[in-house]
């Protein structure tokens, strides 16, 4: 685990930002060629996919989700609601949302483009169900590191076959707000034993800084990634606010893995292994 302990030094220790991304222009630029990039890579970024009309429109339903209609979706926050007494104070503390498509048609029509799951079906090779959705929120001044990690890690993501990320820039994600941090190849490398430290994440001695390369999006890009990739975004010390969406998507034949099973892949169970 590395030394260093406040945001500033974490995330100049933990990710390089002079690396960046290569980039489609277009989701419709996809074809065998950038299919296989990503088998190899590990993800592919998009610049542009949802118009600002639909960005828009899903910004709207996180504030009316945020604010007090939730329609069922589930809300995490930094502070106890206790100590959340005017409506900034709700924005700043709220880190993620989840379960919002049935309630909020506008962000259901973001998670089913046919353009977005055309390509996540090219990748799966069958039909994909949507498994996961979250709206992954960074407030200005301080919000949160989320230390490098795989996804398929998370206990409800672990399934027999590699699972799609999809991870869509509401705002500018930049280099300094917190934008995506990817290590390209690494899902190669299979599943890596997880620690709970300042997440449940890869142990900081165990990332290979020197591969990091950083994707900046703007509002309507995206990325999508292998759940096997490794991957962080810093902590946003800028003056923006960096709100994303995130889905993942399985294929249909998927199906979960036993605990044993997850526990072999993702834990130091088998070694005893410590951070």
């Amino acid at each position: 685990m590395t030394t260093a302990q406040s945001p500033e030094e974490l995330s100049r220790v933990l990710y390089r930002y002079d690396q960046l991304a290569n980039k489609l222009q277009r989701v419709d630029e996809i074809g065998e060629e950038q299919v296989e990039n990503y088998r190899k890579d590990g993800y592919l970024a998009i610049e542009q996919l949802y118009s600002a009309e639909e960005v828009k429109k899903g910004i709207e339903a996180l504030g009316e989700i945020m604010f007090g209609d939730t329609k069922g979706a589930k809300l995490q926050f930094t502070r106890p609601m206790t100590e959340l007494n005017t409506l900034e104070d709700r924005e700043l503390a709220l880190r993620k949302i989840e379960n919002f498509t049935a309630g909020h048609e506008s962000l259901h029509a973001i998670a089913y483009n046919s353009a977005l799951i055309k390509t996540v079906e090219a990748i799966l090779g069958e039909p994909a169900k949507l498994v996961q959705e979250m709206a992954l929120l960074k407030p200005p001044h301080g919000g949160g590191e989320k230390p490098w990690h795989q996804d398929m890690a998370y206990g409800n993501l672990a399934y027999d076959k590699a699972v799609v990320g999809v991870w869509i820039a509401l705002d500018d994600a930049a280099l300094d707000n917190g934008c995506m941090h990817v290590i390209p190849g690494s899902h190669a490398d299979g599943a890596t034993p997880h620690y709970s430290v300042r997440d449940w994440q890869i142990c900081d001695s165990q990332v290979p800084v020197e591969r990091d390369v950083a994707i900046p999006l703007q509002p309507g890009g995206l990325m999508l990634f292998h759940g096997l990739l490794k991957h962080g975004t810093p902590y946003n010390l800028s003056d923006k606010r960096r709100r994303a969406l995130q889905f993942h998507y399985a294929g249909e034949s998927a199906e979960k893995l036993r605990p044993k099973e997850y526990k072999r892949f993702f834990t130091n169970e088998m070694t005893g292994a410590e951070c």
